[in-house]
């Protein structure tokens, strides 16, 4: 596994430590976790995107898709 080191207020950190001691878990397991839910966040605006700037996508209404999904 790879290591990072980071950089954050003092603030942040006091509550990281808080709710690290409220819960029993390191500080490192939801620094993990908070990174991870964002990167899936910003891989999948990239995605969007993407898909929005194509000039050769294809667009469907709401009808279709309903449709498609036989909904």
């Amino acid at each position: 596994m790879a290591t990072i080191s980071l950089r954050i207020p003092d603030e942040t950190f006091r509550r990281l430590n808080r709710l690290s001691n409220k819960t029993k878990r390191s500080k490192s397991s939801f620094i993990q976790e908070l990174i991870e839910i964002s990167i899936s966040e910003w891989e999948d605006g990239y995605i969007a995107m993407e898909r929005l700037n194509d000039k050769n996508a294809k667009y469907l209404t709401t009808e279709e898709v309903e449709k498609e999904l036989g909904l």
